[in-house]
């Protein structure tokens, strides 16, 4: 190698290292960008620094937070540099009271203290990393820790740690139907943060208290945490259990699983698998990001290239039980959340539908499927309103086509109103019952004959 020598005489003593020629040219363009940086009063941030040490910082323990939120009944919290803890309570998001704002340096040490090394070094080139943890007593949570504007957010799922029955949420029965099934494929949808993963968790705890049976998850973090009652649980979380969904699809059949849990079907390779699991006889539930039965259907089926559609039309209509999708809407009646649900059985009709790429009839059918058990997201809203649960804007807010639903609720109240007056005729058109009579005066007795 060649060596650059200096004028100083010093440089020629043992103590000072030869330096290479390009460790020098390095480290004159890092000390000029630092300079030009420093002159336009830019600051060099950005996940991959090491979180300076802050010494004691003014803010709550995050268990602590984490820990009000809970007692505050909300389903998350969220760490953001520059703005107090917030949280998510009854789906409305707001700053939590009397905190200070969390800083770039807090985020990066709290992030890193939920990784392992190897996760860790891992995120400094892959900014997304989610996490799985308990609180003992309080709650589940599903961390996901990512990288905004060069600092580190982190948002935080709370999830209750007994698993919720059907009956608990009020659910719809026939989802005990559903879960009772020997095999095919059940798909909850619906839009993030839409409670698809505790719907899910109600239909798995329903055969773990009805069914001897195996039953294995693949979860990117693990959510619900299930304790072996009929059935056993074997859950598997990608990036500790297992390295990643299709190493854990590879493998599952020779873990001989009755039923199978799929996080979320992400691509044609777990769709594959989760068909083909489902025409072997097992049961699997999994998520798909999707608004309605019909869309779930159209989006499968377009996921594969033109030459493979027909066959996978086929296979879905063999092999698929139910779709479930799903909103959460506020309740009129009572604080909180309830599910509204489009419930999609495949019946002969709906079998038939699939099988030809009829999406667009899948809607109908649905609609008049009422002895199956099934309902649009509509009918599900109306019912709702009719019981006095939701308002009539929130109905036609969260109702999958507006105009009908509109029209549905119009009928409605024309309905009611024809009804309580047809009461009032009747009630008019009664007569009146006569009243009882006055009981007349007691007739006085004879005057007593003083000479008898």
């Amino acid at each position: 190698m060649e060596e650059v020598a200096g004028s100083n005489p010093a440089c020629s003593t043992s103590l000072c290292r030869p330096v290479q020629r390009r460790e020098l040219l390095l480290c004159a363009v890092f000390v000029n960008i630092v300079l030009q940086a420093h002159m336009s009063g830019v600051q060099i941030t950005g996940a991959n620094r090491r979180p300076a040490e802050t010494g004691d910082i003014a803010l709550e323990n995050w268990q602590d937070i984490v820990l009000r939120a809970s007692e505050l009944e909300a389903s998350d919290v969220f760490f953001k540099p520059g703005s107090a803890p917030y949280l998510r309570a009854r789906g409305v998001v707001g700053p939590m009271e009397g905190l200070e704002e969390v800083t770039p340096d807090y985020t990066a040490q709290l992030a890193e203290s939920l990784m392992i090394e190897r996760d860790w070094a891992r995120f400094q080139d892959y900014h997304e990393k989610d996490i799985g943890l308990t609180l003992e007593d309080v709650c589940r949570l599903r961390i996901n820790v990512y990288q905004e504007r060069g600092d580190i957010g982190i948002a935080i799922r709370l999830i209750p740690i007994e698993v919720p029955t059907i009956d608990e949420l009020d659910l719809p029965g026939v989802l005990k139907d559903i879960a009772m099934r020997p095999q095919g494929l059940v798909l909850v949808t619906g839009p993030t943060g839409c409670g698809k993963s505790t719907t899910l968790a109600t239909m798995l705890q329903h055969i773990n208290q009805n069914r001897r049976t195996h039953v294995v998850t693949i979860e990117d973090p693990i959510e619900y945490v299930y304790e072996d009652h009929y059935s056993i649980f074997s859950q598997r979380e990608v990036g500790i259990d297992t390295e990643s969904f299709q190493d854990a699809l590879k493998y599952i059949m020779r873990q001989s699983p009755d039923i199978i849990l799929i996080g979320e079907m992400r691509d044609i390779e777990t769709f594959n698998v989760a068909m083909q699991a489902a025409e072997t006889g097992h049961l699997v539930f999994s998520t798909v990001h999707t608004c309605s039965a019909a869309e779930t259907i159209e989006r499968i089926i377009h996921m594969f290239p033109p030459d493979l559609r027909d066959q996978i039309c086929m296979r879905m209509s063999q092999s698929m039980v139910a779709v479930l999708s799903q909103v959460l809407v506020p309740r009129e009646d009572a604080a909180g959340r309830t599910a509204a649900m489009e419930i999609m059985i495949v019946t002969p009709t709906i079998q038939q539908f699939i099988e030809n790429g009829q999406t667009s009839d899948i809607y109908d059918a649905i609609w008049e499927g009422e002895h199956w058990q099934m309902q649009t997201m509509n009918q599900a809203l109306l019912n709702f309103y009719k019981q006095g649960v939701i308002s009539a804007d929130t109905a036609v807010f969260y109702a999958g086509l507006g105009t009908e639903m509109r029209q549905m609720l119009r009928r409605l109240d024309k309905e009611q109103e024809d009804a309580r007056r047809a009461a009032e005729q009747k009630k008019r058109a009664t007569p009146k019952s006569p009243t009882s009579a006055e009981p007349s005066p007691p007739v006085p007795a004879p005057p007593r004959n003083p000479g008898q």
